[in-house]
């Protein structure tokens, strides 16, 4: 007397549904993978003999080549990203009990005691894949926030290093006017390491290391990380002030990301703004392009060496 509006959604499902239900699943699927084309479980070599996904039925075809290009890339971008989708919602449904993960639900989050702080913010939430605040040490959890505001910053001035230059230009005069080295000499982003002058990294790194030391590096023991007594984000509205700060961490964030892909674009092609034209080592040029991402070809498995 099972009726299907009785069956819930997501993983609460797979205790309702009867043994012979399963097995009829079971049994279809089967018969979808048999009477398929063969694959390399069949002993084919190298799928020579057949297209991949091609099982004799055409849903997206077209008698325009580059109509069906477009449709076969919008099919493997949408299955990309239903993959991860589903996924997260296998994830939280199993920790929420809710097929559409209700956080409210998950009342044993070790978390909890961080979703109120800066930087918990839409469309993520609180969001640590790594579990480092699992523990619910707020000592912990302030020095890595001391931290990443530290990151960020440096991270927000850093990208407009490489971006400034190239649009108001460079500072006019000498470098260094014993080396007859002007500002102007020196490229953009990391081939600029080579042409600044050994006095001149040894001031950055003295500059940088009276930062460090003056300001101390107690902020998140003795009160707010990243508070090192001057204030550029304030207001006497409180709402406000928390808007400023959270923009701040965003910011940041983004600004390490960003200047990680500055670096390496800039390292793959020698220049500082990544022009894949000058790339011409990459071993991905042997493979075809693909029209469904931005890039020719994404494969970080390969990339990483695996």
């Amino acid at each position: 007397n099972l009726k299907f509006a009785d069956i819930p959604n997501g993983l609460a499902a797979v205790s309702k549904i009867p043994a012979l239900g399963w097995a009829q699943m079971v049994a279809y699927a089967g018969y979808c993978e048999l009477s398929g084309p063969r694959t390399r479980a069949a002993n084919t070599e190298d799928y020579s003999n057949i297209t991949p996904g091609d099982y004799g039925f055409k849903v997206l075809t077209s008698s325009d080549p580059q109509e069906l290009t477009k449709k076969l890339n919008a099919e493997i971008a949408n299955g990309r990203l239903a993959m991860m989708a589903l996924i997260g919602m296998l994830f939280q449904d199993g920790l929420t009990g809710s097929a559409w993960g209700d956080w409210a639900l998950y009342t044993a989050s070790p978390l909890r005691a961080f979703e109120n702080e800066l930087g918990v913010q839409e469309p993520v939430g609180f969001w640590d894949p790594l579990n480092l605040s699992s523990g619910g040490d707020v000592a912990s959890f302030k020095r890595r926030r001391s931290v990443e505001l530290k990151h960020g910053r440096i991270s927000m001035l850093a990208t407009m290093g490489y971006i400034t230059p190239e649009i108001t230009g460079k500072f006019p005069g000498y470098l260094s006017n014993s080396m007859n080295l002007k500002f102007a000499d020196v490229p953009t982003g990391l081939a600029a390491i080579s042409k600044v002058p050994a006095l001149g990294w040894a001031q950055i790194v003295a500059y940088g290391g009276f930062c460090e030391l003056s300001a101390g590096s107690d902020d998140w023991k003795t009160g707010t990380p990243g508070d090192y007594g001057f204030k550029v984000l304030t207001s006497s509205d409180a709402a406000e002030k928390t808007k400023k700060l959270s923009a701040e961490l965003a910011n940041g964030r983004l600004a390490m990301m960003a200047i990680i892909g500055m670096f390496f674009q800039d390292g793959l092609t020698g220049s500082a703004w990544g022009d894949w034209a000058l790339y011409g080592a990459s071993p991905l040029r042997a493979e075809p392009a693909s029209k469904a991402v931005p890039q020719q070809l994404k494969d970080p498995v390969r990339q990483l060496g695996l």
